[in-house]
C-alpha cells in the first residue's frame, strides 16, 4: 500500500501521523473551570444573608421550643440530598435563567422589610398560606436552577421540599393534636397507676411520679410528639431514598408517628410500673431517672430494629439510587462558559442584601446576648424587677419555676387585705406560651372560657384570654395576655377567616420589643354557684388588681 493512499484512508481532521487518543488520557480543564465550583459555593452561602431573619427565626424556634429542635437537623439532611441528587447528574452545570426569579422573590422581603401574609385564622388557630420558609426555600431552588438547570432541580424535588418543613411542627398541629395526645397520655398514665392499685388524686399522682426528688422529673404531658416526629421524618427521608410507591411512602409515615406515640405510652405505663416498685427502696428511688433512660433506650432500639426490617429488606420496590444519569452528549461542555455569566449575574444580587442581611444579622445577635442574659440573671435580680405594691396588693413572695435548672417563669403573689390573693406569672424565653392550654396538656378542662378585657394602670384595655375551672374544691381564674413595651394582646384575639397583610421581617423581633407572655390566677374555696356569678365575681376582683398594675411597663422590665 502506497503512502499516499494510507493518507486517504485517515479519518478526515487527522493526519496520517497523528496517533489516536488514549482511552486513559485525561482532558485537558481550562484554569478557570476549577474556580467555578468554589465560586458557586461562596455566592451560594453569600446569598443566604438574603434570607437571614428566616433563620434567625427558626434558630430562636430549635433552640427554644424541645418539640421543633428536630428541624436543625433537617435543613442539614435537605443540603446533603441536594448535593447527592446534583451528583447523580453528574455535576451537570445546564442551568436556565429562570432561576434568578425565585433568587428575587427570596430576597423582596429583606429589601423591602416585609412580606406578603396569607393565613386563614379562627381564635388561636392560624394557618399560614405563606410560611416564613418560603423564602429559604425559593433561594434554594434559585440556585439549583440557575447553575443546574431544570433536570437537576426536578431530581432533588424532595430535598427541597423538605425546606418547608424547617419549621417541623405548625401551630395548628400543636393545637389539635399535641395538646390532646398530652392530655391523653396523662389520662393513661393515671388509669395504670389504678390499674396497679394505685390510687392518688390527679394532681398527688402527677406530683408523686415526676417530682424532682424521686430522682426522675418528667413532664406530665409528655406524649411522645418529639419521639413520633423523630420516626415520621426518618421515615419520610427514607421512603425517598428507597424510591417505594406513595402509598407505602405514606403507610411508612403515619406508622412510624403513630409508633413513636405508642412507644411513649408504654414508657409511662413502665415508669408507672418503677414507681410502683420503686417507693420506699431508696437506692431505687435514686435510679428512677436512669430507669426512665434505659426504658427509652430499649424502646429506642426496638424502633431501630423495626425500622431495618422495613427499609432494608429486599424488596420489588426500591431500586439503586446511586446509579448516576447518563450524560447528554455535548451539553455538560456548553454549560461551562454561561454558568460564568450566571455567578456574575448572582453576584449582582447578593451585592444589594449585605448590607441589610448584616444589620439582622446584628441585630439577631442583640437578641441573643439578651436571651443570654435573661439565661444567666439571678433569682434576686429577677425578684426585684416586679413592684413591691399593686393599689391595695403588696408583694408577699416571689419565686421561679426552672426547666433543666433554667428559669422558665418568675412567679409572684400579691395580698390585699379585703380582696385576697392574686398571683401573677412572666414568662422568661421568647415563647406563645398559654397558661390555659398548660392545664389541658395535665386533663384539666375550663368550666368556661372566654376573651375579657380590663382597664390597666397606664388607662390601656387589655384584652385577656380568661378561664374558669372547678376541681369541686377550689375555683380558679385565670387570665393571660402577651404584651410588648407598647401594647398588649390576647393570643385569641383575631378575627376568622381568610386574611392577607403584611409582615415585618426585620422588626419582628428587635432588641427590647418582644412580646412577653404573662398571665393571672385568683383562686378562692368553691362556693357552688353558677359559672357566671362566679365569672362575674372574679371579673370584679381582676379589675381591682391590674387597674393598678402597669403591664407594658412590666413588659419592659423583662425583655
Amino acid at each position: 500500500m502506497s503512502a499516499s493512499s494510507s493518507t486517504r484512508l485517515a479519518p478526515a481532521g487527522m493526519e496520517a501521523s497523528d496517533e489516536p487518543p488514549r482511552s486513559g488520557a485525561r482532558k485537558r480543564t481550562h484554569p478557570l473551570r476549577v474556580l467555578v465550583w468554589p465560586c458557586i459555593a461562596l455566592l451560594a452561602i453569600g446569598g443566604s444573608l438574603g434570607v437571614s431573619p428566616e433563620f434567625a427565626k427558626l434558630w430562636e424556634i430549635w433552640s427554644e421550643d424541645p418539640l421543633r429542635s428536630i428541624g436543625m437537623l433537617i435543613l442539614p439532611a435537605s443540603i446533603f440530598l441536594v448535593l447527592r441528587a446534583w451528583r447523580q447528574s453528574r455535576w451537570e452545570l445546564n442551568g436556565t435563567w429562570w432561576g434568578l426569579v425565585p433568587v428575587i422573590l427570596a430576597f423582596v422581603p429583606l429589601l423591602f422589610s416585609e412580606r406578603v401574609v396569607f393565613f386563614w385564622s379562627a381564635g388561636d388557630v392560624r394557618v399560614n398560606f405563606l410560611p416564613s420558609v418560603l423564602p429559604i426555600y425559593l433561594y434554594a431552588s434559585g440556585v439549583v436552577l440557575l447553575f443546574g438547570g431544570a433536570r437537576v432541580w426536578r431530581r432533588a424535588w424532595f430535598p427541597l421540599v423538605l425546606l418547608l418543613f424547617l419549621q417541623p411542627v405548625p401551630e395548628v398541629i400543636v393545637q389539635y393534636l399535641d395538646i390532646p395526645m398530652q392530655g391523653l397520655a396523662a389520662q393513661v398514665a393515671r388509669s395504670f397507676a389504678h390499674l396497679l392499685g394505685l390510687s392518688p388524686s390527679n394532681s398527688e399522682l402527677l406530683r408523686l411520679m415526676f417530682t424532682p426528688r424521686f430522682g426522675m422529673f418528667i413532664a406530665p404531658g409528655c406524649d411522645g410528639m418529639r419521639g413520633a416526629l423523630t420516626l415520621g421524618y426518618g421515615a419520610l427521608i427514607a421512603g425517598y431514598l428507597r424510591r417505594v410507591s406513595t402509598l407505602r411512602w405514606a403507610a411508612l409515615v403515619a406508622g412510624g408517628v403513630l409508633l413513636g406515640h405508642l412507644f411513649n405510652l408504654i414508657r409511662l405505663c413502665a415508669l408507672v410500673l418503677y414507681y410502683r416498685f420503686a417507693v420506699g427502696h431508696p437506692l431505687l428511688e435514686r435510679c428512677a431517672e436512669q430507669a426512665d433512660y434505659a426504658i427509652g433506650a430499649l424502646l429506642f432500639l426496638v424502633a431501630v430494629f423495626l425500622f431495618l426490617l422495613i427499609f432494608l429488606r429486599k424488596g420489588r420496590e426500591g431500586s439503586k439510587t446511586g446509579a448516576a444519569v447518563p450524560e447528554p452528549e455535548g451539553k455538560q461542555e456548553s454549560g461551562w462558559r454561561p454558568t460564568y455569566w450566571k455567578s456574575a449575574a448572582l453576584a449582582l444580587l447578593v451585592l444589594p442584601v449585605l448590607v441589610p442581611g448584616v444589620r439582622a444579622a446584628d441585630s439577631n445577635a442583640e437578641n441573643l446576648a439578651l436571651a443570654l442574659h435573661r439565661g444567666s440573671i439571678t433569682a434576686h435580680d429577677l425578684d426585684e424587677l416586679l413592684p413591691a405594691q399593686v393599689g391595695e396588693y403588696r408583694l408577699t413572695r416571689a419565686w421561679q419555676e426552672q426547666v433543666g435548672g433554667v428559669s422558665v417563669l418568675e412567679a409572684a403573689s400579691f395580698v390585699a387585705e379585703r380582696e385576697g390573693e392574686v398571683e401573677i406569672g412572666i414568662w422568661l424565653p421568647p415563647s406563645n406560651h398559654s397558661i390555659e392550654r398548660s392545664l389541658m396538656t395535665q386533663g384539666e378542662l375550663p368550666a368556661a372560657s372566654a376573651v375579657t378585657s380590663f382597664i390597666t394602670a397606664d388607662g390601656r384595655t387589655v384584652a385577656f384570654n380568661t378561664a374558669l375551672y372547678d376541681d369541686g374544691i377550689t375555683d380558679t381564674f385565670i387570665g393571660d395576655t402577651y404584651c410588648t413595651p407598647l401594647s398588649c394582646r390576647a393570643s385569641s384575639e383575631r378575627e376568622q377567616g381568610l386574611h392577607l397583610t403584611l409582615d415585618q421581617v426585620l422588626g419582628h423581633s428587635a432588641p427590647g420589643k418582644r412580646a412577653v407572655p404573662m398571665f393571672f390566677k385568683i383562686q378562692t374555696p368553691r362556693t357552688g354557684a353558677p359559672s357566671d356569678a362566679v365569672s362575674k365575681d372574679f371579673s370584679a376582683r381582676s379589675q381591682a388588681f391590674l387597674f393598678h398594675l402597669n403591664l407594658t411597663q412590666l413588659s419592659q422590665e423583662f425583655q
